[in-house]
């Protein structure tokens, strides 16, 4: 798949499997959004709102209010990719999310995850 069809993939049809993978490993839909806030800055109601209006993944981190100053914290491989070295900005930001939501569903506690 090329990049330009992840980015104009809508989130909305993303977000369920986020939540699916959590789940499946005994995490919450709560644990799901607390990382997609944490990474972007949005809120509930923000988050409501892009996954009524079908938001793609490029207008979705486009249009965060603040990516997380401390994603440079976010290290390791994600679909055989070092997350810190993918050039493209905005395919590094779908495999940040991807990666803390990885980390959720392997067990990791919320203040590592949230690199707190």
């Amino acid at each position: 798949m090329n990049n330009t069809k992840v980015y104009k993939m809508a989130f909305a049809s993303v977000y369920p499997h986020y939540i699916a993978k959590a789940e499946k490993k005994g995490r919450s839909k709560e644990e799901v959004d607390e990382i997609i806030f944490w990474l972007t800055g949005y809120n509930e109601q923000n988050l409501l709102q892009i996954l009524d209006h079908k938001t793609d993944f490029e207008t979705f981190f486009a249009k965060a209010p603040q990516i997380n100053p401390n994603v440079s914290k976010i290290t390791g491989v994600i679909c055989g990719y070092r997350v810190e070295e993918i050039e493209d900005k905005l395919m590094q930001q779908i495999r940040y999310l991807d990666k803390l939501i990885d980390e959720l569903a392997k067990g990791k506690s919320m203040e590592k995850i949230l690199r707190k």
